[in-house]
């Protein structure tokens, strides 16, 4: 199975989502049950909003998934820099702390006085049958998934189906459990089956091709990907006048439309990546946008089209970043909290401020649609309650969690959504998206007049927009 969502929502949040490695371990040393001294990272450590289990010993770094059902051996060469993206700090003898610049929050890791017993060498789960992995399945997003009232889904009268799996259904039966969430940060992965399921697909084909017919209707990910590299061809032709900038990573564009409107389109939250020089992403990012900002600056104009509409996400911290650019004064952007047990996490609030020599803060149209998803949604968290800042387009994506990476017994990869996020005023827009507030600023990203007339008419709008 191969999904669209895969392929259009490709740049999603890629925290905690991993590719599994690892090996069934027999036994522990004696000398690693030995008592450490206070101020040593070795023993067992949990981060129970993540259901992660780490063993840090002199010998070997181990990590494990652990849900209801058991637990799961995930890497037996465990570094938290290629796992998560963090760096593990210790903040005290019972607590650690996983930090990421390009993270909104940290991950908290507590001691456990002694190796989780669903841990034991002989407990870890390791097994191709069907029963057991829907029992992890199930509990896994029993125990951390946190939109099932969000989403109308009462995940518990599910359980029952475990009876009903065999190996020949056992995906189809899942897929047909994960769509009924219709979240596109919910997903199953198996390399070695060829399988790859996606939660948020239909929901997503249908708003896409609301306002599409005939040829022009989207099937697949090819049929998308030529739609695209078709929009994206009229808006450097026929607006742009095939002029514009590019940064090196092909990530973020910039040109004018009528001499008047600076236009700049952000195709990804991520992918900056590491120069020659080892400068990582947000320097990067930060350069790129030093240069587009001096530009826009030289530019003398008031007037600034942000497309957001192609941005499948990728890093809260280059959203802010981004957004950074564009505010005059410190303001509260969004907060979020991660499902623990019956309830969430503290809180953990993020602000933008103004960074760079120049930041615009003339009138701005940001374009949005269906595919602007995760951190293109906490960019558009960060500048929609700015008194200067109109949206045009549709409704985001509706999904804004990290993706939370589980792995089942048979080596299946499980993504899910374990956070909550809110804008400064708590509003949550999980499952609604982010869109324009007027009936007459509601334009479809893709519709067939404007293909067949080579027009873009969510840009037409902002155009009319700013031109007033």
């Amino acid at each position: 199975m191969c999904d669209i969502n895969t392929v259009i929502v490709k740049n999603l949040k890629h925290c905690f989502l991993f590719i599994l490695m690892g090996f069934f371990i027999s036994c522990q040393s004696d000398d690693d049950n030995q008592p450490q001294p206070e101020d040593s990272m070795n023993g067992f450590w949990l981060a129970e909003s993540k259901g992660y289990i780490i063993e840090i010993s002199d010998k070997k770094n181990v990590m494990y998934n652990v849900n209801a059902a058991g637990c799961v051996l995930v890497d037996d060469n465990f570094v938290a820099e290629e796992t998560f993206g963090m760096t593990l700090d210790q903040v005290s003898a019972n607590e650690l702390v996983g930090v990421s610049k390009l993270s909104a929050s940290d991950v908290k890791f507590t001691r456990l006085t002694n190796q989780n017993e669903l841990c034991l060498p002989d407990q870890i789960a390791k097994t191709d049958d069907p029963k057991i992995n829907f029992d992890h399945f199930w509990n896994i997003f029993n125990d951390y998934y946190a939109f099932f009232e969000t989403r109308n889904v009462n995940w518990s009268q599910y359980e029952r189906l475990r009876d009903q799996v065999t190996s020949e259904n056992f995906y189809e039966i899942l897929e047909e459990l994960v769509v009924q969430l219709e979240d596109g940060h919910v997903s199953i992965e198996d390399e070695a089956n060829d399988i790859e399921i996606g939660s948020g697909s239909p929901n997503l084909l249908a708003r896409l091709n609301a306002n599409l017919s005939g040829d022009l209707i989207i099937e697949s990910g090819d049929d998308y990907d030529r739609l695209n590299a078709q929009r994206l061809e009229i808006i450097g032709s026929e607006y742009l006048d095939g002029v514009f900038e590019l940064d090196e990573s092909k990530n973020i564009g910039w040109g004018l439309i009528n001499n008047n409107i600076v236009y700049i389109n952000i195709l990804g939250m991520e992918g900056y990546g590491f120069d020659d020089n080892g400068s990582d992403e947000l320097e990067i990012l930060n350069a790129v946008l030093d240069r587009m900002m001096n530009d826009i600056k030289d530019s003398e104009i008031s007037k600034l089209i942000i497309d957001t509409r192609f941005n499948g996400g990728g890093y809260d911290m280059v959203s802010v970043a981004i957004a950074s650019r564009f505010v005059g004064q410190e303001r509260l952007a969004f907060s979020k909290k991660a499902r623990l047990g019956n309830a969430f996490t503290e809180s953990t609030s993020i602000s933008v401020a103004p960074k760079g020599d120049f930041q615009f803060t003339g009138d701005i149209v940001l374009l949005t649609s269906p595919v602007t998803a995760s951190a293109a949604e906490i960019f558009a968290l960060c500048l929609k309650d700015l008194p200067y800042v109109t949206i045009v387009g549709e409704n985001t994506n509706g999904v804004f969690s990290d993706i939370l990476g589980h792995t089942l017994p048979n080596g299946a990869q499980v993504g899910l959504s374990n956070e909550m996020y809110s804008d400064a005023q708590g509003v949550v827009y999980e499952a609604i998206g982010i869109g324009p507030n007027k009936e007459e600023n509601k334009v479809p990203f893709f519709s067939t007049i404007d293909f067949t007339e080579e027009k873009d008419s969510v840009i037409d709008r902002a155009v009319e927009i700013l031109s007033k």
